[in-house]
């Protein structure tokens, strides 16, 4: 599909979502010792806690902001919360406690509309066709964005521990104003519905969308791959370190190294391959490339096997965009914002829930006290993909049309 300003633009806020999330890992451990922590563990576990209440705020505020979007169009909510996140950036530059800082990451979990209602906003411009490559295109333009970000934080840094936050406001507030100038509204009155009470629920939204007629398969793998992709977040740095005594340099670089591909599959080989092989292959392919990688870094003793593995998971990240692409396809233009919503709200619950199970695995698998197997957390996301795969297998175009 075509470049065009909207879509640079929704492109360009993904990856500035990305590099606001980023940018601040680097200054995570200063950022608390500012706020007053007594000691690294104690540090690290409010970290978590604030990681968790903007993961608990996407989910139960992302079904309602896209509701909102489908009532009342994409382009004011884009904008508006564009502006709440610029706003929410300073509030934390600004915040001496840690209860402000906690304020401030559940103001920008409610925030989360950037990208619910940026891939509605997708949805509404492409063809059901080009869907899968659009939202490739999203998924490059997070990667790019989670290489930058880390990078970024950590530089500005040196100039002040609330430096990182002035920049990511100050990115907020400039493409705010460039969606001012280039984004139309892409939803038309005709295609919205009404906005009622039952939207202010998110387990309502949930389960409606689960009713809707053929969406529930896609939306069971959407969150299965979630749920097994947080391996990677929750436990590089831990692994690395177990297995291979990786310094923080050597597992930032993987992780950059990580990042790039992602982009550059999602947004140079996933077009080209849904193109030749269709969506349902390309999305089999990628299927079979995340056990091959989960399993092949459960298994790895030697760097250079790594290093052999992660082109492998990065072939693995077009699932994602393709299921989406699959579930946007199933519903009517006006409940493209309720449906993007319920993804963002079960990406969430499994942002919440699996660093606490694969953290709890990895601890029982290094403690000496049993079975030593680090990679044990690794396999488990591996077993979760394989038993999702019959599911995958029914969504067969061919398979569809017979039935």
């Amino acid at each position: 599909m075509k470049l065009t300003g909207p879509f640079l633009f929704i492109l360009t806020t993904l990856m500035i979502d990305a590099i606001g999330v980023g940018i601040v890992f680097p200054i995570m451990p200063d950022l608390m010792d500012r706020v007053g922590s007594g000691s690294a563990a104690e540090g690290a576990l409010w970290g978590g806690v604030m990681m968790s209440a903007y993961a608990a705020a996407m989910f139960v505020f992302g079904p309602v902001v896209g509701s909102l979007s489908d009532a009342y169009g994409r382009r004011p909510i884009l904008i508006v919360a564009l502006a709440t996140l610029a706003i929410d950036y300073i509030i934390m530059a600004m915040a001496q406690t840690y209860w402000v800082l906690l304020m401030g990451r559940i103001i920008a979990g409610m925030a989360g509309a950037t990208y619910i209602t940026a891939t509605a906003y997708i949805s509404d411009i492409t063809k059901p066709e080009e869907r899968g490559a659009a939202f490739g295109m999203i998924g490059a333009a997070f990667g790019v964005g989670f290489v930058f970000g880390p990078a970024l934080g950590g530089i500005s840094s040196g100039w002040h521990v609330t430096a990182p936050f002035w920049i990511a406001a100050a990115l907020s507030t400039l493409n705010m104003v460039f969606g001012f100038f280039v984004l139309p509204e892409s939803l038309n009155e005709e295609s919205r519905r009404s906005f009622s009470k039952r939207d202010l629920n998110p387990f309502a939204s949930i389960v409606r969308a689960f009713l809707i007629p053929g969406l529930t398969i896609p939306l069971i793998c959407i969150f299965v791959f979630e749920f097994a992709n947080m391996v990677y977040p929750t436990l590089w740095a831990f692994w690395g370190r177990e297995v291979f005594a990786w310094n923080s340099f050597t597992i930032g670089l993987t992780l950059s190294a990580y990042g790039i591909l992602i982009a550059a599959v999602q947004a140079g080989l996933l077009p080209q391959m849904t193109k030749r092989l269709g969506d349902y292959r390309t999305l089999m392919f990628s299927s079979m490339a995340a056990v091959i990688a989960l399993i092949g870094f459960g298994f790895s003793t030697a760097a250079w096997a790594v290093a052999i593995v992660i082109p492998i998971a990065a072939l693995s990240d077009m699932a994602p965009p393709l299921l989406t692409a699959v579930a946007a396809n199933k519903v009517a233009d006006d409940q493209q914002g309720l449906v993007q919503g319920v993804i963002a709200s079960l990406a969430s619950v499994a942002a919440v829930v699996a660093p606490l199970v694969l953290t709890g695995v990895f601890e029982r698998f290094v403690n000496n006290k049993g079975l030593y197997f680090p990679g044990a957390p690794f396999f488990i996301a591996a077993v979760l993909i394989i038993a999702i795969i019959p599911l995958i297998l029914c969504l067969n175009p061919r398979r569809i049309l017979r039935s």
